[in-house]
């Protein structure tokens, strides 16, 4: 080890003893010693490190001034009702006296108006004559909505309409000749491409960050956008970015920020936009008729997981398993089935369950449509006239109520150990189930407890078959031999989804 370093040692002294020896043998012109003091003062300039990232300036400079402010003010609401310690529980009203605390609506306490407020938020304009597109959230219930150009010029906006579902809200200011941006194609984003995003974090105007987009359709459960196929950055985006435009580097919109995913509620490294595509299909139906319509279908879908791809012999987990049918919606006309697994929708792939939403309410009520299911083992083409949203709502009871197991007698047993009660037809009704529907699990066994079945579940059906008492509940399960996995069809609260459980084998 210690020979390197001492060949390292003397190549430091031989190098710096030759200098001396070529002095010794030639003095240096003038010329020579000018030129070695020079180098000594100045050292040459440094080469970039790194060449080839992206510059800026230019897209910033040209589509900043389209950027825009939003300010919504809520007004404050009167107090209602009695100034006397209104709301407050039987003694708290003393309790606060002894303490020497003014209590609520007593001597001391403020007496104002509750609530109000206002929020910053950004925008950005999509023609010359003062269309504003920004987040639904960042306008919602506001009575006062002002837009900031670039230029400082302040305008009163009217809200010409918006949509929770989308998160988009058009606005409208009376200007002309105004910079704007252009729509890209969302659809074109892929992952690794850069992004920049211009907006007014933490109400700093026109704030410019960068990064990458890191996934495209992704879902985000923790919003309850389920008809977003959102295009996931790392561009840091903090409050007040929201509204603000996503934008690829030839300066057009490819999307509107409006989420972060935090745990402190600031830039983590995730954030997501709603692709432009949306936002302008959005924009015109809101222009034209003041609201969105979506396409559905009128199903209940699930994850297919690889315990039920195997119990009905799928050969992978993709697609939506449906649980449910709304009677009379276009997926009961079009003879949709429980427990069919929707694979495509107007031959786009459906890998998972959060795919199947945005592509169906993309289509406009009345479009044709053909869907890719997988059946009983093997694949069949439906064709669907897509409904509207409000003929397909779903009208199924959301009460977490659970039946009363003691009010029907017990009837057991079954190969997978259940035990059955049944069900009272006013129950059925609460659970929103049919009147030959649904049997109360008094009590599971081993291989369905593990599987996720549990005490207070309803079973709906066994399979594609309804089950509706406790009697045909053992008589569906009667065949199954020890390795089988069977599909149940589970209600738990308001929930309905298929559980596989395997029959144990010893």
């Amino acid at each position: 080890m210690n020979r390197p370093l001492r060949s390292i040692a003397l190549l430091g002294v031989l190098a710096a003893a030759l200098p001396i020896a070529c002095t010794a043998q030639q003095s240096p012109t003038a010329a020579t010693t000018a030129a070695i003091a020079s180098q000594a003062v100045t050292p040459p300039a440094p080469q970039p490190l790194v060449t080839g990232l992206p510059d800026f300036t230019q897209l910033v400079k040209r589509v900043g001034p389209a950027v825009v402010n939003i300010s919504a003010e809520t007004m404050p609401v009167p107090r209602q009702g009695n100034s006397r310690g209104q709301g407050l529980p039987d003694g708290f009203e003393e309790l606060f006296r002894r303490f020497g605390m003014p209590f609520p609506g007593g001597p001391g306490a403020p007496q104002g108006p509750q609530g109000g407020g206002t929020s910053l938020g950004s925008g950005f304009l999509i023609s010359d004559d003062g269309y504003v597109l920004t987040n639904f959230h960042v306008v919602d219930g506001a009575d006062k909505v002002t837009v900031t150009l670039s230029d400082r010029r302040e305008f009163q906006a009217e809200v010409v309409g918006s949509d929770e579902q989308y998160d988009v809200a058009v606005l409208k200011i009376k200007a002309d000749n105004l910079r704007w941006l252009r729509a890209g194609n969302s659809a074109a984003v892929e992952p690794g491409q850069w992004v920049v995003a211009i907006g007014s974090p933490f109400g700093l105007d026109h704030s410019v960050t960068a990064g990458i987009v890191s996934a495209v359709g992704r879902s985000n459960p923790y919003s309850g956008q389920q008809y977003v196929p959102f295009i996931q950055t790392d561009v840091a985006i903090n409050r007040g970015n929201s509204g603000g435009p996503l934008l690829n580097t030839s300066g057009e919109v490819v999307g509107i920020n409006s989420q972060i995913f935090s745990n402190s509620g600031g830039y983590m490294g995730v954030s997501f936009a709603i692709p432009i595509d949306l936002a302008m299909s959005a924009f015109e139906q809101i222009k034209a008729t003041g609201k969105v319509s979506r396409g559905m279908l009128g199903v209940n879908i699930m994850p297919v997981s690889a315990e039920a791809a195997k119990a009905i012999g799928l050969p992978d987990s993709r697609g939506a398993m449906v649980t449910n049918i709304q009677a009379g919606s276009a997926a009961a006309k079009a003879g949709i089935e429980r427990m069919d697994v929707i694979r495509s929708f107007n031959g786009t792939p459906v890998v998972d369950v959060s795919d199947l939403p945005p592509l169906v309410g993309a289509i406009a009520p009345g479009s044709k449509a053909r869907l890719e299911v997988f059946r009983a083992g093997k694949t069949r083409q439906l064709d669907v006239v897509v409904g509207g949203e409000e003929a397909q709502a779903v009208t199924a009871s959301n009460g977490n109520a659970a039946p009363d197991p003691s009010t029907r007698p017990t009837v057991g047993s079954n190969p997978l150990g259940l035990v059955g009660r049944d069900l009272a037809p006013a129950q059925r009704q609460q659970l929103g189930l049919g009147n030959d529907e649904g049997v109360l699990l008094a009590d599971v066994g081993d291989a369905a407890r593990e599987a996720g079945v549990a005490a207070g579940d309803v079973v709906v059906a066994v399979g594609r078959d309804s089950v509706g008492s406790a009697a045909e509940l053992n008589r569906k399960l009667a065949g199954v031999k020890p390795g089988d996995t069977v599909m149940l069809l589970i209600r738990r609260g308001g929930n309905t989804q298929f559980i596989a459980v395997t029959a144990a084998t010893r």
